[in-house]
Parts: C-alpha cells; sequence; structure tokens
C-alpha cells in the first residue's frame, strides 16, 4: 500500500508540473461559474470535513512525543499538523479540479460504465467515513455523549440528524452554495472568537505572530511531507486521495474565469492560510495548558457539525447526479430516505472496522493511473490539441454573478 501511494503521489505532481506547462495560462471555466469568493468558499468548505476541527487538539501531543515518534523531530508539532493538512496536498484537488473543467469533457474516461461505478463507490463511502469522523470525534469535546463504542442514544442521534440535514440540503444547489458561503463565515468566526479567548491580554499581535511563525518549519522541510512519514502520515495522504476526485468533481463546475496558474495559486494559498491561522490558535491553547471546555468546545462542536453538513451535502449532490438518481426522478420523500438510509448503514460499516479510507484512497490512485493510461493510448492527441476550456462554458464568464 505505501508503494501504491507513493507511486500516487509522484504521478498527482508530475500531473501539477504537466499541467502548468501545457496549460498554464488559459482560462478555466466551468459549467456553473461563480466569483472567486464563492468558489474559494465552495472549495473550502467543501473539501474539508470535521477532522479539521476536531482533530489538531487530540493530535499535537503525540506529533511532540518523540521518543514515541522520532520521525516528527525535523519540526514542532505546529508545523506537523499544517504539513499534514495545508498547502502542497491541495494540490491534489487543483489536479482533479482542471481535469474536471478543461480535460475531462474531451476525453469522457469518467463516463465509462465500470469507472462511473467505482467513482460513484468512492463517492458514497467517503460521505460515510464522514459521518463516521463524527461519530468518532465528538465525544472528545462533549464527553456527556459518549465514547464512540458504546451505544448511546444521544450521541447517535446527532450523528442521524446531520446526515438527515445533509441529504435535505443537497436536494437544491442552491442550499449548498448558501451553506458555503455560511459556514466560512461561521468558520471566521470561530477563528475570532477564540483568537480573542486565546491572545487577548496574552500578547496580542506579537503572540499570535511569534506562534503563527512556527508554521514556517513546514516550509521549511517541505520535501518531508511528499512522501509518508509513518503509518499516520499515510493515513492521512490516504485520506486526501480518496477526497481528491470528487472535489475536484465537484468545485470544477463553479471555477470562475482564473487562469490555470491563478487557480493552483488559489486553491493552495487561500485554504492554508485559514488552516495556518486556525492552527496556530488552537496550538496556543495547547501549549499554553488553556482550556477549551464548556462555551470554546460547544462551539467548534457546533461549527464543525455544520462543516460536516456542508461536505456531505456537496458529496451527496455530486453521488446522486451522477447516477441520476435525483430529486426530480425520485421525488423528495425517496430521495431523502434512500440516501438516509445508505450512508446511517455505511457509517455503521465504519464504525464496525469493516472498511478501511484506505481502500478507498488506494481506489482513486487506481483511478489516477487508469485515466493517465487511457488518455496515452485513446485521446493523447485530443489531450494536446487543448487550447481552452470547452467552448460551452465559455460564453459570457466576465457576467458571472456572485451565488446566493
Amino acid at each position: 500500500m505505501t508503494a501504491l501511494l507513493s507511486a500516487g503521489i509522484l504521478f498527482t505532481f508530475a500531473a501539477i508540473a504537466l499541467i502548468l506547462y501545457k496549460w498554464g495560462n488559459i482560462r478555466c471555466i466551468g459549467v456553473t461559474p461563480v466569483r472567486t469568493f464563492t468558489f474559494i468558499a465552495i472549495l473550502f468548505t467543501s473539501g474539508l470535513d470535521v477532522g479539521l476541527i476536531m482533530f489538531p487538539l487530540t493530535e499535537f501531543a503525540g506529533y511532540a512525543d518523540l521518543t514515541a515518534s522520532p520521525e516528527y523531530g525535523f519540526a514542532n508539532p505546529l508545523a506537523i499538523e499544517f504539513g499534514f493538512w495545508g498547502f502542497l496536498i491541495w494540490g491534489f484537488y487543483f489536479v482533479t479540479c482542471f481535469y474536471f473543467c478543461v480535460i475531462e469533457p474531451r476525453v469522457g474516461f469518467f463516463e465509462l460504465p465500470l469507472v462511473k461505478l467505482i467513482n460513484n463507490v468512492v463517492i458514497i463511502g467517503t460521505c460515510a467515513f464522514t459521518a463516521f469522523l463524527l461519530l468518532s470525534n465528538l465525544p472528545w469535546y462533549v464527553p456527556g455523549l459518549g465514547d464512540g463504542e458504546t451505544i448511546v442514544a444521544g450521541f447517535y442521534l446527532v450523528v442521524l440528524l446531520v446526515i438527515a440535514a445533509s441529504v435535505y440540503s443537497s436536494t437544491s444547489l442552491r442550499y449548498v452554495k448558501i451553506l458555503s458561503l455560511g459556514t466560512s463565515w461561521l468558520f471566521i468566526g470561530l477563528i475570532a472568537l477564540m483568537w480573542v479567548g486565546a491572545f487577548a491580554g496574552n500578547g496580542g499581535i506579537g503572540e499570535f505572530a511569534a506562534t503563527f511563525a512556527l508554521v514556517g518549519d513546514y516550509f521549511g522541510n517541505i520535501h518531508r511531507f511528499v512522501l509518508p512519514l509513518n503509518d499516520y502520515h499515510e493515513f492521512y495522504l490516504f485520506w486526501w486521495f480518496s477526497w481528491s476526485i470528487m472535489i475536484g468533481q465537484f468545485t470544477a463546475r463553479f471555477v470562475g474565469g482564473l487562469r490555470t496558474w491563478q487557480l493552483l495559486a488559489a486553491m493552495l494559498a487561500f485554504p492554508s492560510m485559514a488552516i495556518a491561522t486556525w492552527f496556530s490558535v488552537l496550538y496556543y491553547f495547547h501549549d499554553h495548558g488553556l482550556t477549551t471546555t464548556g462555551f470554546y468546545n460547544w462551539a467548534m462542536v457546533a461549527v464543525g457539525i455544520t462543516m460536516v453538513i456542508n461536505s456531505l451535502d456537496s458529496l451527496i449532490r455530486l453521488y446522486t447526479d451522477n447516477l441520476n438518481l435525483t430529486v426530480a426522478r425520485l421525488g423528495k420523500a425517496r430521495y431523502f430516505l434512500g440516501n438516509l438510509l445508505a450512508l446511517c448503514g455505511l457509517t455503521l460499516l465504519f464504525q464496525l472496522d469493516f472498511l478501511q479510507i484506505q481502500w478507498v484512497g488506494a481506489l482513486v490512485i487506481g483511478l489516477f493511473f487508469a485515466c493517465g493510461g487511457y488518455i496515452l493510448v485513446n485521446k493523447r492527441d485530443t489531450v494536446l490539441a487543448i487550447a481552452s476550456s470547452p467552448k460551452a462554458n465559455r460564453i459570457d464568464y466576465s457576467k458571472i454573478e456572485l451565488a446566493n
């Protein structure tokens, strides 16, 4: 599995280099283009899940324990955490976003029946894993709901309601866009709230700047994050791969005229800036022994749940569109009940360790290589001749309106 993962990573970065060399200055325009801020909001809130909110405080201590994990000794825990979530790995999303925006319409690889089946299995499985993460991590922040292993009615009810809200939100693309923008502002508000709690009266801007500067260890050792450091980093990388095709497929429709190099810069920089700021605030809480018990924990849980709903509704919308299991075809009641039962069942399979996200990530890497091979054998000349976004997407991109 490690060899497959490493090959997939190297293939992805080689694809980034090729894209920039061949199509670096063309305008990328999706089928439903939106303004750049809306696109970034959709990318950020669809491309991340509850782990961004709930993982760091549980992980900093492990990265600092060099006796148990000496491989982390080259950087501080904040830089390690950022390396698992930020910058380079957003390149995975760039490759798939560009591919689905510019190349796939000419190639049609993901319209092949077997490929479509595997792709939708990946999407549905990752939806369930997202709900499982909420199931597993809520107890750390709200111990009263249970321990994540024993059955506690209130605990499982929260997850059920989150899945139900996500399915309902997916019934309209309008809800998806509104929730993306709303979640972004909630996350910004959470950062501001906890920033005040951490730094007001404790050095303010200067103390924050000193903490934020610790992220620089990542950029000084960025090469170390390309291939897996250990099994836990490998888990993260498989997790990112498992998301990459479906997030690229979903976000590609919203690209609003950015040139390819600008799209890459935006996808690497904007989410990473927010992540670095958030992690810096959390690390200050951890490093200085400040408690998040009570109001802060509840605020984090609320934003985390909103982020889960935002991620799930995007993915549900994607696989139901792909499989033609739409509201228009099934009716809202059958659509809602069918998706709710499927996702609840699969979430429980992850809870029982019957499914692993690494398997999903491995499937995605297989699709990456299969797509590359298909293009070389069948569509090489077609792809090399590409000089712009598809004609159908190039009408009046300058008139793009803010989604609302």
